[in-house]
Order: structure tokens, then sequence, then C-alpha cells
């Protein structure tokens, strides 16, 4: 931290981290809602990848967009509620993250991501996400006199879905085009290899033509049936897993969360929730499944092999 304070230039490197990271916490937040939180995958992803000696300015980044939030309604929620509110989830998690990051590899001995590792960091920052959002309802102190709502299992488990969900839509997928990025000659994607991608291709004319298809017919559906076509929105996602590998289901993944969060039409509905659950432990277990794929794949491409791990190495 003492070069920190002598070096302007290190100064400028943690507030340029910052508010990079802002932004990104922003736009994701924008577009999300209670079971469905995009910045729990920004935060998985930047935990892992992230340079401990920027957390700290990672956590100034999410601190800035929250605590305006929390000022804009503290007259409404309470004091307490919005000094609660304020601290930074990330901060919440960098304990739990910097002890696997300090005991397991990102990466395993033969290039393969140590996806166990993975997805017990999701469970863990899930519940920490839901305990967070929890502690901060249990003190608002509603302004104009009405009783505050209680905290419930069902509220707490939505919370748990939407950080687990959020995660599993981002944080794959991030490490996946990382990883494909690092296997490009000088680290560098062209659009020629961008469509001489097969997983580009597939998610391309597989993947996006059957979610838009589901995506439309589940505007004109409601009942049983609507639940069928969202549930059949995890079907690209093994398709994908079983061609490409965890690859694959990083990017079906994300792309079908965000076709069945599309037919979300009421706040914490029921049947949505259901279908989520169903989408997650597709996900989950395709990513699982998907190491196994990978290492197949890339017993065929002994080259991809060699390249991959040594930038791993």
């Amino acid at each position: 931290m003492g070069s920190i304070s002598k070096d302007p230039a290190v100064w400028g490197r943690h507030l340029a981290v910052a508010g990079a990271y802002a932004a990104c916490y922003e736009l994701t937040r924008n577009v999300s809602f209670s079971h469905w939180m995009l910045p729990a995958g920004l935060r998985m992803a930047c935990l892992f990848l992230v340079p401990r000696r920027y957390w700290l300015a990672l956590a100034l980044g999410e601190t800035l967009p929250i605590a305006e939030m929390a000022a804009l309604h503290a007259s409404a929620f309470g004091m307490l509620w919005a000094v609660i509110v304020s601290f930074p989830p990330i901060a919440l998690m960098m304990p739990a993250i910097g002890w696997l990051r300090r005991h397991f590899s990102l990466f395993r001995e033969d290039g393969q991501i140590h996806m166990g590792m993975i997805m017990v960091a999701t469970l863990v920052c899930a519940v920490i996400n839901a305990g967070a959002n929890s502690a901060a309802l249990a003190n608002v102190s509603m302004g104009d006199g009405s009783e505050a709502p209680g905290v419930t299992i069902p509220l707490f488990l939505a919370w748990f879905l939407g950080a687990y969900l959020g995660a599993l839509t981002l944080t794959p997928m991030i490490l996946a085009l990382r990883e494909r990025l690092a296997l490009q000659p000088g680290g560098m994607v062209t659009p020629k290899a961008i469509w001489h991608s097969t997983l580009t291709r597939d998610a391309l004319f597989i993947a996006l033509p059957s979610l838009a298809l589901l995506m439309l017919a589940a505007s004109q559906l409601d009942g049983m049936a609507l639940q069928a076509a969202r549930m059949a929105m995890a079907i690209p996602v093994v398709l994908l897993t079983l061609r490409h590998g965890w690859h694959g289901t990083a990017i079906g993944g994300m792309l079908a969360s965000i076709a069945m969060a599309s037919t979300s039409f009421e706040l914490r509905d029921p049947a949505m929730i259901q279908a989520q659950v169903v989408l997650a432990f597709v996900i989950s277990t395709s990513l699982l499944f998907g190491v196994r794929v990978a290492r197949r794949l890339a017993a065929s491409h002994p080259l991809v092999v060699h390249a991959s791990s040594r930038h791993h190495g």
C-alpha cells in the first residue's frame, strides 16, 4: 500500500479499475431483477481474474453506485438500511474467494479449468449475497410509518437463485472467452477466426434460432405451455455442451438465461422461478460434464492442449 501512496501512476491504475468496474456493475445491474442478478457473475469473474492488489479498487468501484442508490432511498427505508446496503457485497465475498485461490488453482495440471472449485465458489457467493440482502431488509424502517416487509424463506431462496443463476450466466462465459482468446495467435481475435469457429456457428445457427422461436412461442402462451417453452430453453445448452464441452455450456447457458429472463412478466413469478431452477441445474451439471468433453476434445487436438497448458502455466 505504501507504493500506492507514493506513485501517482499506481493510483491512476487503481482508479481506472474502480471506474471500469463501477461502469460494468451499473450495466449489469440495470438489466437484472431479483432472481437473475448479473452483478453476481461480474463479481465472481473479477475476483478470479483480477490480481488481488486491485481488489480494494473493485470494492470501491462497487461501493460508489450502491451508496448512491442507498442515499436516494434512505428517506424511504431508513438510515440503518442505507448504511448496511452501502457495504459492497464483493467485499463480503473476497475472504471466501481469496481462500479458494490460495488453496486451489483455477486450472488443473492438464490445463483444464477446475470447474468443481468454480461451482463451490458460486454456491458460497450466492449464499453470501442472499444473506447480505436479508440483513439489509431486516433493518428497513419505512419512512411512511408502514410495516416493513419481513425476510421469508421464499424471498431468501429467490435471492440465492438470482445470484447463483446470475453467476452461471456471466462467469463461465467470461472464463471461456478468456481461454479461447489466449489460444489465438498473438492473443488477438479476428473476424476470420470468429467465423471459422464451430462454436460461433453452432451458437448462431443452432442456439440462437431455437431460443428465438421458444421466446416467440412463450410470448403467445400461458400456463403449462409457457412453462414447457421455458424448460425447452435448456436443450441448446446440452447440445452445445456435447459438441464443445464447457465452452459450449458457457455460451449456451448465457443465451438460454437471457432468453428465459425475457419471458418474465411479473416479479418473483413462482412458475418462472421453477423454470430457472431447472435451467440452473442443467447449466451446473453441463459445466461439470463439459470439462470431461473438453478433455476428450483436447486429446484429439494436441497442439491446442500444448498451447493452452503453456498459457495457463
